[in-house]
């Protein structure tokens, strides 16, 4: 784990405008590097060229800095960096953990459901059933270059690899064991979008000396996977901190698909940032 000044980020995608969800998160970051003298990042995770708008990515800037919120320049933008994440996934083909899949969300959904009881991952996906995992291997690069639909870990090899002991330090529950086997073989690169959350957010931290990851409980589940690509990577291990989502009047957890009040409407409807603020406890 990296010692000194601790480093804290904020990473919303623009694909939409931010709500109290976001607005929670970003200021607990904010709050937590203030309050331990550290650093705190702002990283636009624009990866999903097909969504990310600059209107939305201008409304970011716009609603932090309303909300109060001060970053260091320059923003570290994901679209600027596949080279990065392509040595990453280069590194691990060398290890021979990644196959190319020609399946598409469709053939995995069908076969799952032709058998009963379909393991699923943590976030409900049924697990994928290795249907190309034993074709002949080709580089990375050529797979993605030549219409290869996507990129998948062989999670079997790559926990084995990994070894045994996996953990992380989660804030206020000590060491939480990791268990990546959950997610399956999941896709790490797709032809349309370069590299995955997975593989951009730890290769992104790390680059940016990320020693604190605070996000939401929604999360959580994903941290598992992050730290096995940690250990095969050899990147450093952050601190994590997931923490509660802000929920709407029926229960349910705020989101930019469910059309959930945003930071812009509020604004237009007369809220002042310190309103906000006090709202969600800072």
């Amino acid at each position: 784990m990296t010692e000194g000044r601790r480093v804290f980020r904020f990473a919303p995608s623009p694909n939409g405008f931010l709500h109290m969800g976001h607005a929670y998160s970003a200021l607990l970051n904010f709050a937590l590097a203030r309050e331990s003298g550290g650093r705190f990042l702002l990283r636009i995770e624009d990866i999903d060229q097909g969504r990310a708008r600059p209107e939305f990515e201008a409304a970011i800037y716009e609603d932090l800095a309303w909300l109060g919120l001060e970053w260091e320049t320059p923003v570290r933008r994901q679209s600027e960096h596949f080279e990065d994440y392509a040595r990453a996934l280069e590194r691990l083909d060398e290890m021979g953990l990644v196959y190319a899949c020609d399946c598409k969300r469709s053939d995995v959904m069908h076969f799952a459901a032709a058998h009963t009881d379909w393991p699923r991952d943590p976030d409900g996906a049924p697990l994928y059933p290795g249907t190309c995992r034993d074709k002949p291997r080709r580089p990375a690069r050529e797979v993605l270059a030549h219409g290869g639909l996507a990129l998948r870990l062989d999670m079997g090899k790559a926990a084995a690899l990994a070894g045994a002991g996996l953990s992380w330090r989660e804030w206020g529950g000590g060491d939480i064991p990791a268990n990546p086997t959950q997610w399956g073989d999941v896709v790490l690169a797709r032809k349309d979008t370069p590299a995955s959350y997975h593989i951009a957010v730890v290769v992104d931290d790390a680059l940016q000396g990320v020693t604190d990851v605070v996000r939401g409980r929604d999360l959580f589940n994903a941290t598992s996977l992050h730290r096995l690509l940690h250990r095969l990577l050899e990147l450093p291990e952050p601190r994590y901190r997931h923490h509660d989502l802000v929920l709407d009047e029926g229960g349910e957890k705020l989101a930019k698909s469910r059309g959930s009040e945003t930071l812009r409407a509020l604004r237009a409807a007369g809220a002042q940032a310190a309103d906000i603020r006090k709202r969600l406890g800072f």
